[in-house]
């Protein structure tokens, strides 16, 4: 079922979505200091592209200040827009029965777009 769920996925939006995540991943990787939510970008662009199937955990007992820190940075610099923006999308998707699987995953997004350091994609 993941299987057929990502092709749909990939061609109702997915592929796009992804895209937007990898392309602002390589606009933050070209400053030094960007490197950290470049990576956190990618990370979101490869769940975004094949959610179905895959899970977000906290790493086990690996968040420290730094991870912290870079969260709360994450959040005040846009972190909380995209985050509610997964989570509105979700909701619309859960009006139909149909959409219930698809809007699960966007809330699965929206864990991770709001605090990305310190989680894993397993």
């Amino acid at each position: 079922m993941s299987f057929i769920g990502n092709i749909i996925w990939v061609v109702f939006g997915g592929f796009v979505m992804a895209a937007a995540y990898f392309v602002l991943g390589i606009a933050y990787c070209i400053t030094i200091i960007g490197i950290p939510v470049g990576v956190q970008l990618f990370k979101m662009a490869g769940l975004s592209l094949f959610p179905f199937g895959r899970e977000v955990r906290d790493k086990n007992g690996e968040m420290g200040c730094w991870p912290m820190f870079l969260n709360i940075l994450w959040i005040v610099f846009g972190g909380i827009e995209m985050a509610l923006t997964h989570a509105v999308i979700g909701l619309l998707f859960c009006i139909t029965i149909v959409g219930i699987p698809f809007g699960k995953q966007h809330f699965k997004l929206a864990v991770l777009a709001l605090m990305p350091f310190g989680k894993e994609i397993q």
